[in-house]
């Protein structure tokens, strides 16, 4: 089921040098990211403006442009995987970037909150094409020994995108409107996917896919089963989960954080987190990448059991950042979380592709997403909020203070879910 043999090496061990012919398709890839994050996040730059114009409330905006967006991205994600795990996946790429990059474009030239609800809909249905494929190529491209590296970079989309491009995007919007804003962040996407079908081909499989099986739900769910028969792979999905209900209450709810308990105004909050999240964060992805990649053989638990560790660091961290009441105590555990809350990126998805069948990776990888991204959202954002609306009574404002203290004990859950998976990782590596 896995690559790893029973001395605890992987085939190929002594030429498990970086592919350099890998590099260019892992660029493209990353880029791809990029875009797939940015056109999801775009909206909330410009929030402020739709409202104006269109005149609705925040909870409408809300439902539009969140639930709508999440929904079909998630649902459609499994399928897709499945396809991808079948089926030419560059091909699926690119049209899923096409479509979405195109979806995008049309979101500059809406009338109407439901016509923006339509086209976040329909981008989620895009966007579902982007990631689980894309991990499925890095993995047949680098050698199990390079992946945790190679899967890092391709993790830094997320800070790219917010570093790069979104001052780009607000730039457009402040001086040509939010229209011109998704035209202009749309147009490249289109250009990419045409980038991609000439340039990168489809890497070869070790094992081919069953091309002729069709899709059917119950080929699916028993494809899923199997997966969760696993129980590395289990502990890895709940751990996965646990830190997307993390990192998506922190991003809801640490700009009101800023504004309640320490006064901060909007430029300043932008000025903290954004730099902060963005570089930090990227750092931390890339340096978990690169410490899980010069590893030995012999040290193969250690690939979970390290990122495991920079989660059980971040508890703490996050507790002193919500806590701390003075600046340069507080700011520097903020960044300390920014940094290991994103270690286990690239070394968990390398375990996962390593530990599943070959012709389930993407389906794998696609489950994550959807613990993270659908249940993550949907619990972790919730449960501050409600956990703040039962504490305003008798702490107002500092409610928030106290309520958030859950993305402290979520990072502590998520190692005791990785230690135990890096366990199973290790028995797996010595038979």
């Amino acid at each position: 089921m896995s690559a790893i043999k029973e001395s605890g090496k992987e085939p190929g061990e002594e030429n498990a040098t970086w592919p350099w012919s890998a590099t260019w398709p892992l660029f493209i890839l990353t880029l791809i990211s990029v875009f797939n994050y940015l056109d999801r996040a775009l909206l909330g730059l410009v929030l402020p403006m739709i409202k104006r114009e269109f005149g609705v409330s925040d909870t409408a905006l809300g439902l539009a442009t969140g639930l709508a967006f999440i929904f079909l991205y998630s649902l459609l994600g499994l399928p897709i995987a499945w396809l991808a795990d079948r089926f030419n996946r560059r091909n699926i790429i690119a049209i899923g970037l096409g479509f979405w990059s195109l979806m995008t474009v049309l979101t500059g030239f809406v009338t109407s909150i439901w016509q923006l609800a339509i086209a976040r809909f329909l981008m989620g249905a895009g966007e579902a094409c982007g990631l689980p494929p894309s991990n499925s190529i890095i993995a047949d491209l680098f050698h199990p020994r390079r992946r945790p590296l190679a899967l890092a970079i391709f993790g830094t989309a997320n800070s790219i995108a917010f570093i790069v491009f979104f001052p780009i995007a607000g730039w457009i919007a402040q001086n040509h409107g939010w229209r011109a804003m998704f035209v202009a962040m749309g147009v490249p996407g289109m250009i990419v996917a045409l980038l991609l079908l000439l340039t990168v081909r489809e890497p070869a499989r070790k094992t081919p896919p069953r091309e002729r099986e069709r899709l059917s739900a119950t080929q699916i769910f028993a494809d899923i089963r199997a997966l969760f028969a696993d129980k590395c792979y289990a502990w890895i999905f709940a751990g996965v989960t646990l830190m997307g209900a993390n990192v998506w209450a922190a991003g809801a709810w640490t700009p009101t954080f800023f504004s309640r308990v320490h006064h901060m105004g909007l430029a300043e909050i932008a000025g903290t987190i954004g730099p902060t999240r963005g570089f930090i964060g990227a750092a931390g992805v890339l340096c978990g990448g690169l410490l899980i990649d010069r590893l030995p053989a012999s040290r193969i638990r250690w690939r979970l059991a390290v990122p495991a560790l920079a989660c059980l660091l971040a508890g703490p961290a996050e507790a002193v950042f919500l806590l701390g009441s003075d600046r340069a105590v507080w700011f520097t555990a903020f960044a300390l979380t920014s940094f290991v809350t994103l270690i286990h990126q690239g070394p968990v998805y390398a375990a996962t592709v390593n530990i599943v069948p070959e012709r389930q990776r993407a389906l794998a990888i696609a489950l994550l997403l959807f613990g993270a991204s659908f249940i993550g959202n949907v619990v972790g954002p919730s449960a501050v909020g409600f956990v703040t609306d039962l504490l305003t009574p008798r702490y107002g404002d500092m409610a928030i203070r106290h309520s958030m203290l859950i993305i402290a004990v979520t990072p502590v859950l998520t190692a005791a879910c990785l230690m135990r998976a890096a366990q199973l990782y290790g028995e797996r590596a010595h038979g």
